[in-house]
């Protein structure tokens, strides 16, 4: 049937095109913050003011589809299960550490526990937290299609934990007066030392593997840190019988075989995404960028080195307090024990969490919170057969 009025009609469809296209465009959370030296400022203010109400997001967002839901979760899994599988992996060389400190005595075992203690709370939690910080930004800089800013990120997490590696090691090799200062017993703080003198070189490659674990884990890209983590487990039981039963290095052999592993797992690491050129799509040379726009990745590092950090640090500080009881060398020896089997608790949540911060980035640096929203639900889901079957 023929419209007795067109113009009608065709006016109002000019009035909705016109609203279509006056509705704001919804900015991304961190990426916009974390412009390129080519963007001016003056376009990120105006991004940030353009984002829509909550009560507009609300008539805009679709129900979530149980078919979605149950799609996402299956995505999820297929992220986190290398990630699991590569967190076992390392679970497994600590535990292998564990056991040839055992081999050695109690006063191995517990100047060994003390230092990985020592180590966590001042060194390793501090880099794990502060890599963290770029998490957000590559995710989302991947998912908005921005690969330089990939590499740009990369290249000043590198850095910046490299710089903080050092006041770390000066602390570690300061760790006789300050554990002396805190009571503990001399024989064990000694071999403590002796631990973590050999434990340095490992901040340099922590330095190294966090940036490049969140750089290919941003882009879905998981299976080369497991391949390596699994070359280093190899590699990490005959550097122990060479330094520690072969050669009787004690203590020291224990620590240099832990250092020498991780080392070893970069290595793989570089030489896998090299020689498959996993790289090349996002991969920038260095530059005098990466020296300047440091804001938007301190302003991330900060809150997330505080946070791992607490997570942390009330584990391993109980292993200094068990240090000032009656018997330390019994107790630190066994509160060292307690803490690496519980942590095993910790690797599935964990690996499931890491999957879907990089689900979640990606599609909020792609513009589309819908989906983002959907993740957060999955992992929801996901998450809720875990808790029952370790706590249940």
């Amino acid at each position: 049937m023929c419209n007795p009025n067109p113009s009608v009609n065709s006016t109002k469809t000019q009035k909705a095109a016109e609203q279509v296209h006056q509705q704001p465009q919804q900015g991304h959370l961190f990426l916009d913050l974390f412009f390129l030296s080519d963007e001016p400022p003056k376009l990120v203010v105006k991004q940030l003011q353009q984002a829509p109400s909550s009560s507009t997001r609300s008539r805009s967002s679709p129900p979530i589809c149980i078919t979605d839901v149950v799609k996402e979760t299956k995505s999820l899994f297929k992220l986190a299960f290398p990630i699991l599988i590569t967190a076992l992996i390392l679970y497994s060389r600590s535990a292998l550490s564990m056991l040839f400190l055992g081999r050695l005595g109690d006063l191995e075992l517990a100047s060994g526990s003390l230092a990985i203690a020592f180590a966590n709370i001042t060194g390793y939690s501090v880099l794990s937290g502060l890599a963290l910080g770029m998490e957000p930004l590559c995710s989302q800089a991947f998912g908005a299609q921005r690969p330089k800013l990939l590499s740009v990120t990369l290249h000043r997490a590198v850095i910046f934990l490299v710089v903080c590696s050092l006041p770390i090691s000066l602390l570690w090799y300061n760790i006789s007066t300050i554990l002396l200062y805190l009571r503990q017993d001399p024989n064990i703080t000694n071999m403590a030392h002796t631990y973590l003198m050999f434990s340095l070189p490992d901040l340099f490659t922590n330095s190294l593997i966090h940036p490049i674990r969140i750089y290919l884990r941003a882009q879905g890209i998981t299976h080369p840190l497991t391949l390596a983590s699994l070359a280093g487990a190899v590699f990490h039981f005959p550097m122990n019988l060479l330094l520690v039963t072969r050669l009787r290095l004690g203590v020291a052999g224990v620590a240099a075989a832990s250092a020498a592993s991780n080392f070893f797992v970069l290595l793989c690491l570089v030489a896998y995404v090299w020689a498959t050129r996993l790289h090349v799509p996002t991969w920038t040379a260095p530059s005098r960028e990466c020296l300047t726009g440091w804001k938007p990745l301190l302003r991330l590092a900060a809150p997330s080195c505080v946070s791992v950090c607490l997570e942390w640090w009330w584990y391993e500080i109980m292993i200094v307090l068990c240090g000032l009881l009656v018997d330390p060398k019994a107790t630190v020896a066994s509160m060292g024990v307690l803490i690496q089997t519980t942590s095993l608790i910790y690797v599935f949540p964990s690996s499931l969490g890491f999957a879907v911060s990089t689900r979640v980035g990606n599609e909020l640096g792609a513009n589309r919170p819908n989906r983002a929203r959907l993740s957060a639900v999955g992992c929801g889901a996901g998450c809720s057969p875990t808790t029952r079957r370790s706590y249940g």
